[in-house]
């Protein structure tokens, strides 16, 4: 009996393995593109596209933000649903203020499992 036990222990061991491995196969969110509009004064809208391997409602990107130098959040693009299909996806966020002394931001993505750590960029602002 007991070289059975082991055999089920083994088995039970590499599903729990292969069921960890899944859950984190999509990844982080990256941000591989960004395009900056200045609509005003000190107002910008962003087109970001983010890609993630969504796997569905348990695991997707979920939002990205525009940060400014020192850290502060300047605006945040809420993601409502996973973008199984849809890969890599562009989505907008108009009407984002921006102090006239900042001259760059970072753009990151954040996903339902792991949180921030993906691929950021930086993009300058138009001044025009």
């Amino acid at each position: 009996m007991p070289v059975m036990r082991s055999g089920m222990v083994a088995a039970f061991m590499m599903l729990m393995g292969m069921s960890v491995g899944a859950h984190c196969y999509a990844g982080e969110a990256d941000v591989t593109s960004v395009e900056v509009i200045r609509t005003g004064e000190g107002t910008y809208q962003f087109h970001v596209t983010v890609s993630h391997h969504d796997e569905g409602w348990n695991h997707y990107a979920d939002k990205w933000d525009v940060v400014a130098p020192n850290g502060a959040i300047l605006g945040t693009r809420t993601l409502y649903h996973p973008h199984v299909d849809e890969q890599p996806f562009t989505r907008s966020l108009p009407g984002v203020k921006i102090h006239d002394g900042i001259g760059n931001v970072s753009i990151r993505a954040h996903d339902s499992v792991h949180g921030y750590g993906g691929k950021t960029l930086t993009a300058d602002l138009p001044r025009q």
